[in-house]
């Protein structure tokens, strides 16, 4: 993993596009703060979420997850618990004709690695994967940690409440 502490990750430029997604508050409707979405019945998918990745995959983007998942490190459910919601949120997503490509999860306490956002661990192992053109790329988040990722690895993004895209920010 990079050093969180830099200002841009050091990423040499891929070939492929990709729109990344948080999940809570953007693929499915955020709990209340505080709160974790533990269980399948707790996961309430939104519509709009399901769009956007059938209209960036049918533009040849990859569609990738990055979700901060810190009720493990709580003890508030386990990764078999989250890799479980995960195979059903791919496959509802799928019976929709949205297909995502990759899931990548933190499942760290703040301040323990480098791959809880807004630091670029998530990215980086996405990245080097998939090989990624993060200029090319694009990430809708609902979140200050989102928007940070996004300016620090050089990905234009797109802020989201209730569905809605309500501010974008282009890469400098």
């Amino acid at each position: 993993m990079w050093n969180a502490s830099a200002v841009s990750p050091p990423i040499k430029p891929g070939t492929r596009r990709c729109l990344f997604l948080d999940r809570d508050g953007v693929i499915n409707a955020a709990p209340p703060e505080g709160e974790y979405i533990r269980r399948w019945e707790e996961f309430r998918l939104l519509p709009e979420a399901v769009s956007w990745i059938r209209l960036f995959k049918a533009a040849g983007y990859l569609a990738i997850v990055l979700t901060n998942q810190r009720g493990i490190a709580l003890g508030l459910y386990s990764h078999a618990d989250l890799l479980a919601l995960h195979e059903k949120m791919r496959a509802e997503l799928a019976a929709q004709g949205a297909i995502l490509d990759d899931i990548f999860y933190c499942p760290h306490q703040e301040g323990a690695c480098d791959c809880r956002k807004p630091r670029p661990g998530l990215v980086v192992e996405a990245q080097k994967k998939w090989d990624i053109d993060l200029a090319a790329s694009l990430l809708i988040g609902d979140s200050q940690r989102d928007r940070l990722l996004a300016e620090r690895c050089g990905i234009a993004f797109a802020l989201v409440r209730d569905g809605r895209v309500v501010e974008t920010i282009k890469v400098k």
